[in-house]
């Protein structure tokens, strides 16, 4: 029965609830044990994953996939094993014990399985390669080990093998790295029978509430929805959705270049093309994971969405030179919005009855009438500083019209 991609999606969305559980049972059980090593009080609160948001759920289960829900970062140290041993000895924390040095095995197995492959030449035979046949790759000068990061990015080799000579021990690391998770909850359980054997008189107690990644198991679907995958081939009305968003994104991605330039930054023309390419990555992230569900609808409906985001793109396009004027105007600009249309509009200085002009960085306001010229300040382009008297003659001016 072939799989669709609804199925791989749920069954992937189980694996991540499973791993972030399995690391908050190895996590819980740490906990309790530490605080019953040091004959404390256990913990109000275990420690748990917590799930992300719905809006980036998604990125929630990637990354747990990703790092296997930090299973690896959870495996009991060196340090609390010593604890163990220190503690007085019994079957119960034998056990414990034992299966914290197979968590540890599995550790050792998950770093060094790596190291166990090498870069190679593949040898021909009658134009066909046979894989893991040939002679291997020098190594990169400094790095003995053909097994080092170093050699398996760099080193020359037209092929990827594991080391013919630590196959076996290859073997040995992939299968206690592969037993990973059933040690984690063989860990888990031995801690649990420890604890009930030494706090609760043999008697378990009863089952909490599911905190974290634990109350949605059987929930996947719930957790992450199914993505809706892009077709094959667009139709006339989806390509108009796609256009539209993109428009849309297109639009966004300027907006800090005309903020930029209205506010006299472009001498920081680095930092605004990296503002706008950030916008213009996540904009492009969103409409890769929300166009498929836009382009569901049939015939002209799919069009919809895209005609909405091309109207908004045409009115951020068209609005935001105006707004970048109105927040980073000039100084000429900024005399007629703050004084010259509004508590000098009955006087000599009015707008329209005045000269302007700027010398270091004074704005000079000089009545076609007789009067004393107002000097102001800042006069500053791009500058969102209200104008404000240099000299006591502007001051009085500005109070004599209650400026």
């Amino acid at each position: 029965m072939q799989e669709t991609g609804a199925d791989v999606w749920r069954r992937t969305t189980a694996v991540a609830v499973h791993y972030a559980a399995e690391t908050d049972y190895v996590r819980s059980g740490l906990a309790l044990l530490r605080a019953h090593l040091a004959d404390g009080r256990a913990p109000r609160r275990l420690p748990v994953a917590r799930v992300w948001p719905r809006s980036v759920r998604d990125l929630w289960k990637d990354r747990v996939l990703e790092r296997t829900g930090g299973l690896w970062q959870t495996v009991p140290g060196a340090a609390v094993v010593d604890q163990m041993r220190s503690a007085s000895t019994s079957p119960l924390l034998d056990a414990v014990i034992e299966q914290a040095e197979a968590l540890q095995a599995s550790l050792h197995g998950h770093r060094r399985h790596p190291r166990m492959y090498e870069k190679y030449f593949r040898e021909r035979d009658g134009g066909v390669r046979l894989d893991g046949r040939g002679r291997p790759a020098p190594t990169v000068p400094g790095f003995p080990d053909p097994g080092h990061p170093v050699n398996l990015n760099f080193a020359g080799g037209t092929g990827l093998r594991i080391q013919p000579a630590r196959a076996e021990e290859a073997d040995r690391l992939k299968d206690d790295e592969f037993a990973v998770h059933r040690r984690a909850l063989a860990f888990g359980d031995a801690v649990l029978d420890l604890l009930v054997e030494a706090r609760l008189d043999g008697a378990r107690p009863p089952a909490g509430r599911l905190r974290g990644a634990g109350q949605w198991v059987g929930r996947e679907d719930d957790l992450v929805p199914a993505r809706t995958a892009w077709p094959a081939k667009l139709g006339g009305f989806q390509a108009v959705t796609l256009t539209g968003l993109g428009l849309l994104v297109l639009a966004c991605a300027a907006l800090p270049l005309t903020f930029g330039n209205r506010a006299d930054l472009l001498s920081h023309y680095t930092l605004l093309f990296a503002v706008s390419g950030v916008i213009a990555l996540a904009g492009t992230a969103i409409v890769h994971r929300t166009g498929p569900r836009l382009i569901q609808a049939p015939g002209f409906k799919a069009a919809a969405p895209g005609i909405a985001a091309g109207l908004l793109a045409i009115g951020v396009w068209q609005g935001q030179g105006p707004v970048a004027e109105h927040f980073f105007a000039g100084p000429y600009e900024r005399f007629e919005r703050e004084l010259g249309d509004g508590c000098l509009a009955a006087s000599p200085y009015r707008t329209g009855a005045v000269q302007t002009r700027v010398e270091d960085g004074v704005l000079l306001v000089t009545p076609t009438s007789h009067g004393t010229t107002l000097r102001l300040g800042p006069a500053e382009d791009g500058s969102t500083h209200p104008l404000r008297p240099v000299d006591a003659a502007t001051g009085k001016v500005l109070d004599d019209f209650r400026c």
